[in-house]
């Protein structure tokens, strides 16, 4: 379909302060892409304050209309949020489809939903946010449609009628996503019976969360240079250096605006980073908008989380050096960690910070006095935790082990003689 983007930039607006126009408008661009429509044309509009009822001024709104005319665009996005209102007034005015960018998001959306879950949640956002566009959709059903009268007075307008079949459906979406989260937090509950920590890679869409998962992981994750790539969350397991082993999770990316129908409807998603034991925050360090992107992220983070604050968790991992016109060193300084996920550049410095906080904050060094021969206890061992010394005896084995919390509880049906 042929598309026109349009993106309107507010003078003396804070939150566009740190982003020029030129890279939200090629942002709208790549959200086009995602789709693959057909984009025609794209122009940066500077407006002192939007109109009410058409958002751009007559002038401006005429001039954008005799821009679409010669490009025969059926499509207008406009990269902001759009009224009911100033969303009917623009199509009749331009003679075209006219969508807005929570819009635009929602179609990626329902594009790249897999799983039955991605599918519920989309859905769910999209009938919040078309519950106040009904006004548009319904002008020319102004008509009662009751039944037969029988029962007396007027019957319900077709307005009221859809609202009530969104509000029905509305509410068994909820439901539906609700036994999801139950699902969910019970697959939870068996990884935590063999406790492998949660890493959760989060970062602003088209960072490279998908390319870095697979190159750990040797997964087939979907791929590709398009903005929300990745919808569903996907988990495997990865082997550290020193042989322990965490569940590694990749999940959709955030994009600056986004759309607060998005953030409620995916929040079943995204307590799988809520849940996890370290966040892997992945930057395009080479975009130019790098710090714009952080700041988009941690925002959403915040949000998320109780008491609006980021949580200790975060390892920042600044990806794509490979891109930098200027090498830069992928070493680990402490605060960031700089790698290539499609090179492998650092990949082995980014699994020894994993293992480094793993060990720091989630597991505990004891000692246990095993009988020689319990083999089984030892292999257990082996297999859940990390020894770090060993002492054999006649009839005894002392080990020095590094294990998690849990797996000490469970250890204890071993019958180990604690030293």
């Amino acid at each position: 379909m042929k598309t026109f983007i349009i993106h309107p930039w507010f003078k003396n607006n804070p939150a566009t302060d740190s982003r020029t126009p030129e890279s939200c408008l090629e942002e709208a661009l790549g959200l086009a892409a995602a789709i693959d429509l057909e984009v025609v044309e794209k122009i940066s509009v500077s407006l002192a304050s939007p109109k009410p009822a058409t958002l751009f001024g007559k002038g401006k709104v005429e001039e954008i209309g005799g821009y679409i005319e010669y490009t025969e665009a059926k499509l207008a996005i406009i990269n902001t949020h759009v009224s009911p209102v100033q969303q009917r007034n623009l199509e009749k005015a331009w003679n075209c489809k006219v969508i807005d960018r929570t819009a635009l998001i929602l179609e990626i959306f329902g594009a790249r939903a897999r799983t039955h879950e991605g599918k519920l949640q989309v859905e769910l956002a999209a009938l919040n946010y078309q519950k106040s566009r009904l006004v548009r959709s319904w002008t020319h059903l102004e008509r009662q449609r009751g039944g037969f009268g029988f029962l007396g007075g007027p019957g319900e307008s077709q307005i009221e009628i859809d609202r009530r079949l969104i509000r029905d459906q509305i509410a068994k979406l909820k439901r539906q996503l609700e036994q999801v989260k139950k699902t969910r937090s019970l697959h939870r509950k068996n990884r935590s019976e063999v406790p492998f920590p949660v890493v959760a890679l989060v970062g602003y869409t088209n960072a490279g969360k998908s390319t870095l998962f697979n190159k750990l992981t040797g997964a087939n994750v979907l791929s590709m240079d398009k903005l929300f790539a990745t919808l569903d969350p996907t988990m495997r397991g990865l082997n550290l250096p020193a042989g322990g082993k965490v569940i590694l999770s990749d999940t959709v990316g955030f994009v600056s605006d986004l759309p607060t129908e998005l953030v409620a409807a995916f929040r079943a998603t995204l307590e799988e980073v809520l849940a996890a034991d370290i966040l892997l925050h992945v930057r395009d360090i080479s975009h130019p908008d790098t710090t714009a992107q952080k700041k988009d992220v941690e925002q959403v983070l915040k949000s998320l989380f109780t008491g609006g604050k980021l949580p200790e968790n975060i390892i920042e991992v600044c990806n794509k050096i490979d891109l930098l016109e200027t090498p830069h060193s992928f070493v680990d300084d402490g605060k960031k960690l700089y790698i290539s996920a499609v090179s492998g550049e650092g990949m082995a410095q980014l699994l020894a910070r994993i293992e480094a906080e793993i060990n720091k904050n989630l597991f505990k060094q004891v000692r246990y006095k095993l009988r020689v021969s319990d083999g089984k206890a030892l292999a257990w061992l082996h297999a859940h935790g990390k020894i770090t010394a060993q002492d054999v005896t006649d009839d005894f084995i002392e080990v020095s082990v590094q294990l998690s919390e849990e797996n000490i509880r469970r250890f204890v049906d071993y019958e180990p003689i604690e030293c």
